[in-house]
């Protein structure tokens, strides 16, 4: 068994980790010069980067490619964010995990979305089948979409997401991500209601890291905030230099989720 995937577990219990997500290997290698204690990949910025928009829409092997691009520079474990696992064949689910860990990651995001509990439960047992015959005490970060969604009228959120929690605990989970969760009270909640290590998406209105550490929180995400963020930079760039061939870096913005997707649907 590697050091690499015991390394990530214990990142879990030690205060909170702040996961940095990038979407190619020299975003990587800055997250660990930085200091980053691990890496993360964006599904949407991974997808991105390749042409494609986010949404189960990205070919297994340019996955594997950016997995194995990452894996190669970096020394610090690494976590792939896996969608929903590109399918709800459990089979082929199987497959896209067990490729994953081959290309070197130790953790894995798989998420609900609009599925059925049940089904990422599946996935869930999957995952850890496939993890055990590979020898990897694979981190599974089971995501639930309860409050990114808005699957569930605001005062049922906190029960929902802890019922997907017990029930993707009880298939083989090791952390819950309630992507989407800002107000204090609700993750407090969420914190006291799970044994799972919990894992928040840092967007506006989002506690201060001090603040989430003393609520529970022991993981903290970017999300594919920082590639909204350089997409929309690099579309001022490329603007200013069309019009008046020069850089201008002034007024440097962030597009939206929904505006980096929508340019390649």
């Amino acid at each position: 068994m590697s050091t690499l995937d015991t390394q990530f577990h214990q990142l879990h219990q030690d205060g909170l980790l702040i996961l940095t997500n990038v979407a190619d290997a020299t975003g990587a290698r800055l997250v660990e010069q930085a200091g980053g204690k691990a890496v993360a990949t964006s599904s949407a910025a991974v997808a991105w980067i390749h042409g494609y928009p986010d949404g189960n829409t990205l070919p297994l092997e340019r996955l594997i490619a950016t997995v194995e691009s990452i894996a190669r520079v970096i020394k610090v474990p690494l976590s792939v964010d896996i969608e929903a696992g590109y399918s709800d064949d459990l089979a082929r689910v199987a497959e896209v995990i067990d490729a994953v860990l081959a290309a070197g990651a130790v953790g894995i995001n798989i998420e609900d979305g609009n599925g059925a509990p049940e089904l990422l439960a599946r996935k869930i047992e999957v995952a850890r089948e496939t993890a055990r015959k590979r020898d990897v005490n694979l981190f599974i970060n089971a995501r639930t979409d309860v409050y990114l969604k808005s699957l569930v009228p605001a005062g049922e959120r906190v029960a929902e997401t802890l019922r997907r929690s017990a029930l993707y605990q009880a298939a083989g989970a090791n952390g819950l991500f309630a992507a989407g969760v800002t107000a204090a009270d609700d993750i407090q909640a969420i914190c006291k209601g799970t044994s799972l290590p919990v894992n928040v998406l840092g967007v506006d209105g989002l506690p201060s890291p001090s603040e989430l550490q003393a609520l529970g929180v022991h993981r903290l995400s970017a999300g594919s905030g920082i590639a909204e963020f350089l997409y929309g930079a690099m579309g001022t760039l490329v603007k200013s230099f069309i019009a008046h061939g020069k850089l201008d870096t002034h007024d440097l913005k962030a597009l939206t989720y929904g505006e980096v997707n929508g340019l390649l649907k």
